[in-house]
């Protein structure tokens, strides 16, 4: 029985035996993790292969010399294919940031806790890297072109070909070949984590501690950062995102000076590399494995993929086509309709009171227009809504709307900003005015517009008195 090789080891460390042995959760590997409680708790590990255990083994007493935060191994089997390491315990970071994952609010302590890991980061790459032999190193000893055409076909193969989706595989490898130039450009004498992700972190008296690198190997320091905070499941808002990538860049220039213009434009390149490295690993474990965890994680990859898209990747012209089409497909197309804002802006005259809110939220926000110069009271525009020009003239030229108006934009773009950010499916903006009929529908039809073409949101403009919807549809 291979577990009869960690009470061996348990003894030989403690003096006694283990009183338990509980086998823990893996994820997308085919080693075996235990914990074996006693009068010392300690992590065992079965392996499958020698030579990753050998490469756990010696990064973890490598980086420990150097003063890194590693679990320490204790004891090894004698055909290496076991051995038993310091128990860290059971907070993962990814469990730590579980909460703000799922609503896109990230709390101080969870804020605190993503600084200083991303903080870390550039002491394992280049202080793990000094006096380090790469050649140890599981499956390969560097990050190299070969690499990186051996991910992208991963995509190509266990992703890209499972959906169906048609394309010229010849296009496709020429804008392979070119990616694996720039991403080339990056080549460093560093340690590449390469799984460097909230699951491979534990969580000790606050503390950041890195687990599972035996993957690791010499290689671009680009890749951990794009690793880390484009993380499928992470579901960083873009603010939270930005912050940690200056915190990484400040932690980075302890070892190396930092020109943050060349930064950004390499790390888009990576960010997008490993995306589709990432689903390549997601086709294979999900849809050939049938593993559940690993499709649930796929819409959120997508979802990644089409941000990355929103700024062209001028330098792969036919993959940028491929992944847009990609993107669109019907599968992915429907899920993200599921998680997508659409904005309903009203218009209504306050004598017949305020709208319903029909999604159930009962959330959003009313403005009353009646501060506003009314030009109902002149006869000559009681015919004319808000949407007619002479109502039009007289409202701007008075002034006021614009002012009232700009308040408006400022505080209704920041919520749409802020549900986009959290995955919030419907907001409601209604304008009253006494009548329904001029600075309402003035106001709704110009806020309508303005998110539309701000956000890129569907909108569902009413204007109730007048018996008028409109859909403004996202692009």
């Amino acid at each position: 029985m291979k577990e009869s090789k960690l009470f061996r080891l348990y003894r030989e460390v403690t003096g006694s035996d283990p009183t338990a042995i509980d086998e823990l959760p893996s994820s997308g590997s085919n080693r075996r993790y235990f914990r074996l409680s006693g009068s010392q708790p300690l992590i065992g590990v079965i392996g499958t292969v020698a030579s990753e255990n050998e490469a756990f083994i010696y990064l973890a007493d490598h980086f420990g010399k150097r003063g890194l935060p590693v679990p320490k191994v204790l004891a090894i089997s004698a055909d290496r294919m076991a051995y038993v390491q310091q128990d860290l315990g059971d907070t993962l970071l990814f469990n730590a940031l579980e909460k703000g994952c799922k609503t896109r609010v990230f709390g101080e302590e969870e804020r605190r806790l993503l600084r200083d890991t991303i903080r870390l980061l550039p002491d394992i790459q280049f202080g793990g890297a000094v006096g380090l032999n790469f050649d140890v190193c599981y499956p390969v000893a560097e990050f190299d072109k070969r690499a990186i055409m051996w991910d992208l076909n991963y995509f190509k193969y266990c992703f890209l070909k499972a959906t169906g989706l048609e394309f010229q595989e010849d296009k496709l490898e020429d804008d392979f070949e070119r990616m694996a130039e720039v991403l080339m450009r990056s080549s460093s004498s560093t340690f590449m984590y390469r799984d460097f992700q909230s699951r491979n972190v534990m969580v000790q008296n606050g503390t950041p501690w890195f687990i599972d690198f035996q993957g690791g190997r010499k290689g671009p320091f680009y890749y951990d950062v794009a690793s880390f905070l484009w993380q499928a499941k992470a579901n960083f808002p873009d603010s939270l995102r930005q912050e940690l990538v200056d915190e990484y860049v400040d932690a980075l220039r302890k070892y190396k000076p930092v020109d943050r213009e060349y930064f950004n434009d390499q790390l888009r390149h990576f960010v997008l590399f490993r995306t589709l490295q990432v689903l390549g690993a997601y086709g294979f474990r999900g849809y050939f494995e049938k593993k559940p965890h690993f499709m649930q994680s796929v819409p959120f990859a997508i979802e990644n993929l089409r941000q990355l898209l929103s700024k062209p990747y001028t330098e792969y012209p036919y993959l940028t086509e491929v992944l847009n089409n990609l993107v669109n497909l019907k599968q992915f197309a429907d899920e993200r309709k599921k998680h997508t804002l659409t904005v309903k802006v009203l218009s209504f005259a306050y004598k017949k009171g305020i709208p319903n809110d029909p999604s159930g939220n009962g959330g959003g926000y009313v403005f009353d227009c009646r501060g506003v110069n009314n030009p109902g009271k002149y006869e000559r525009y009681k015919p004319f809504t808000g949407l007619d020009e002479p109502v039009i003239k007289y409202l701007e030229d008075d002034g006021e709307i614009l002012t009232f108006l700009e308040h408006v934009y400022a505080l209704v773009d920041s919520t749409v900003k802020r549900y986009m950010e959290r995955g919030f499916t419907n907001l409601m903006v209604a304008f009253g005015c006494t009548g329904g009929q001029h600075r309402s529908v003035y106001c709704a039809q110009h806020l309508a517009q303005h998110i539309n073409r701000l956000f890129n949101v569907k909108v569902e403009l009413i204007h109730r008195e007048q018996n008028i919807e409109k859909t403004l549809e996202s692009r």
